[in-house]
């Protein structure tokens, strides 16, 4: 079933680009008449969402430069219309909020789109394909990570996290944690030092040995998630777990408990505060 949807999409991509150019035309009516940064309460009121430096630009203009991207291209997102769905519910009762993305491509500008007058930064493996997106679409905000890990270390990395105490809750962090391989710690300061809302894990690539695999993406987006100090849930999509690597790790940080909705190829997670969890040493 999964096969078929993904042709649907590939044979018929002009209807995904209609349905995701009607969506964000109808977020620019919506947010021409009643969104004002009082809003959201998850975010607002909560005091996560930090506004960003270019925060006056208007959100209408960059959604009608995102439909007419889409609108002229024959390239369509990855993601099917369901699974893009489901992100898209929780950021029309999030958004503005502070969104950090796990890649970039030809849905970054969708994504950005759906998050107005909100905070949405991509991390990007490539230094080269960020700088193609970026020159067609250079108001997306992005920079180039290098990642530590290769695909061909998951089991061993999996395997030998626990006998490693700096990988371990309750005390368990990202920044400069270099004891923990799992640990992404070159990011750009930004990033450790924003509480994020919503996380999505579409990258890095994560298909052949030499890869970086997504490992250390999905443990990081698990510690963040627990070091909320805001109330509520952090947010976290995780594409492709269709994959084995990419779902045992689900299962590992982010928790079955804490699966919320699977559609096709995407799993989205609530994953409350370490302090509503009671102390232990194990993730889930």
């Amino acid at each position: 079933m999964k096969n078929q949807n993904r042709r649907v999409v590939l044979e018929r991509p002009w209807l995904l680009t209609l349905m995701i150019a009607g969506t964000i035309g109808a977020l620019i009516l919506v947010n021409s008449f009643s969104r004002t940064s009082s809003d959201s309460l998850l975010c607002s009121l909560s005091g996560a969402y930090t506004r960003p430096d270019h925060s006056d630009d208007s959100p209408a203009q960059t959604q009608l430069i995102t439909i007419l991207h889409y609108a002229t291209s024959r390239v369509v997102p990855q993601q099917s219309l369901a699974e893009i769905r489901v992100s898209f519910d929780v950021l029309q009762s999030s958004s503005p909020c502070n969104l950090l993305v796990f890649g970039l491509g030809h849905d970054s500008l969708m994504w950005s789109s759906f998050n107005p007058k909100g905070n949405t930064l991509f991390l990007e493996e490539d230094p080269k394909w960020t700088q193609t997106v970026l020159k067609q679409a250079p108001d997306l905000r992005a920079h180039t990570v290098r990642y530590q890990t290769h695909l061909s270390e998951a089991d061993q990395l999996l395997a030998s996290y626990k006998s490693e105490s700096a990988c371990l809750p309750p005390d368990v962090s990202v920044r400069d944690n270099t004891a923990c391989r799992l640990a992404l710690t070159g990011l750009p300061n930004e990033v450790y030092d924003t509480e994020w809302d919503l996380i999505m894990i579409d990258a890095p690539r994560g298909y052949f040995p030499e890869a970086p695999g997504r490992m250390g993406a999905i443990f990081t987006a698990a510690v963040m998630a627990r070091a909320r100090k805001a109330d509520g849930p952090t947010h976290v999509f995780l594409h492709d777990v269709n994959r084995r690597i990419e779902k045992v790790y689900a299962e590992e940080f982010l928790c079955r408990k804490n699966l919320v909705k699977a559609e096709g190829r995407l799993w989205h997670f609530a994953i409350p505060p370490a302090s509503n969890h009671t102390i232990t040493s194990a993730f889930c």
